[in-house]
């Protein structure tokens, strides 16, 4: 780059380590001194800055350990457990041991600047790691990280375009956020809560309303390299909406086509996890002309759609309500949470008339309409950060 130098960390800042005091001296805990963790970072959830930490040290807590105070606009990086968390610091704190931090030299470089480099490296950073148990970047690896820069001036100019598109890229997520709690809202306004059922819908069980049995997927392991079939599996269920970025396929011998392949309209639903938060986890799918298969984690429901609307199901299962009713229905073994096709059929839910599930899909339709549009422009944002 033209006019960029390239420096090692250590020639343009001062690279602290932290340190943690006993935690069975009383005396160590609970003093004025910001003490943070890599989990204190993780917490932040992608935030610039870190401004307080839940547990702080005394000055003898501070002593008795190798922990130094940074001050206020220090870069923290998490140099293990995980790698490659970031932040600014806002006041003076000190960190624990999973850090090293730097304090830009003056007119060496620019503490937002570094920030935004060191977290668009992330990968790079994590693959410095060695250890055994748990990968850690030594003090010395970091002091050699080389890095470009500019002078000071274009490193602000830079920094600043990041910060304001990093503030458009949050504003977009906040807004595809409040577009599916405004179609909870609207499911509880035309419906109520599945659970209490205060409209007085009349309840049937799931099977009653199957055009088709429920089945598992493909056994068939998924491979990268395109083979006929896309093959859907419980990581392309992300909050609830289909991400097909993690693309794999199958070859799906044709006596199995119609076992193990969807159609528009077909609910797929996580039924075997190793967590209970995304067991049920479910998407409405729509391949058109492509040849979508899906495997033996989820499970695929194909409802009458004259008397229960696909989508309808899928937001009844996203409501509390919903979610402790399918729950009931689960069970736990000893490495994961499941539901089988006998117990998900045997769940029964209120059905409100057909005539108000059109409806609610409708609006459903819309919000979603809303929301595309804010997925492109946040794709958008993401690329030319």
């Amino acid at each position: 780059m033209n006019g960029w130098q390239t420096v090692s960390l250590e020639e343009c800042c001062e690279i602290v380590s932290g340190g943690t005091p006993s935690t069975s001296v009383d005396n160590y805990w609970n003093g004025d001194i910001c003490w943070a963790t890599p989990k204190d970072l993780s917490d932040l959830g992608g935030s610039t800055f870190i401004s307080d930490t839940p547990r702080k040290l005394t000055r003898a807590g501070l002593e008795a350990c190798a922990a130094s105070i940074l001050p206020a606009g220090s870069v923290l990086f998490s140099s293990r457990a995980p790698i490659g968390h970031v932040a600014l610091n806002t006041i003076p704190m000190a960190t624990n041991q999973g850090f090293k931090s730097f304090v830009p030299k003056a007119g060496r470089v620019d503490a937002k600047f570094l920030y935004w480099w060191l977290r668009s490296n992330r990968p790079y950073l994590e693959g410095l790691g060695n250890g055994a148990t748990f990968k850690e970047v030594s003090k010395s690896t970091v002091a050699r990280i080389e890095i470009p820069v500019p002078h000071l001036a274009e490193q602000r100019r830079i920094a600043a375009i990041l910060d304001k598109a990093d503030e458009l890229r949050a504003k977009r997520r906040v807004a595809i956020s409040r577009l599916d709690k405004l179609t909870q809202s609207i499911f509880l306004d035309l419906f109520g809560d599945p659970k209490t059922n205060p409209k007085g819908w009349p309840h049937q069980t799931m099977a009653e309303l199957f055009a088709a049995p429920p089945i598992f997927g493909s056994m068939i392991p998924p491979v990268s390299e395109h083979r006929g079939w896309l093959s859907l599996r419980v990581a392309n269920i992300q909050n609830w909406n289909l991400d097909l970025r993690d693309r794999k396929y199958i070859y799906l011998p044709p006596k199995t086509v119609e076992r193990h392949s969807v159609r528009d309209g077909d609910l797929l639903l996580a039924r075997a996890i190793a967590s209970e938060e995304h067991l049920g986890k479910c998407v409405v799918v729509q391949p058109g002309t492509e040849r979508w298969a899906f495997d033996s984690h989820l499970m695929r429901l194909r409802f009458d759609q004259k008397q229960a609307k696909p989508e309808f199901i899928r937001h009844l299962l996203m409501t509390p309500g919903g979610r402790s009713l399918f729950l009931r229905a689960s069970r736990k073994s000893t490495v994961q949470f499941n539901i089988n096709t006998k117990e998900m059929s045997a769940l029964k839910i209120p059905v409100p008339p057909n005539v108000m599930q059109s409806e609610f899909v409708r609006h459903v339709a819309a919000v979603e309409t809303l929301k595309a549009i804010h997925d492109v422009s946040l794709a958008k944002l993401d690329a030319l950060f």
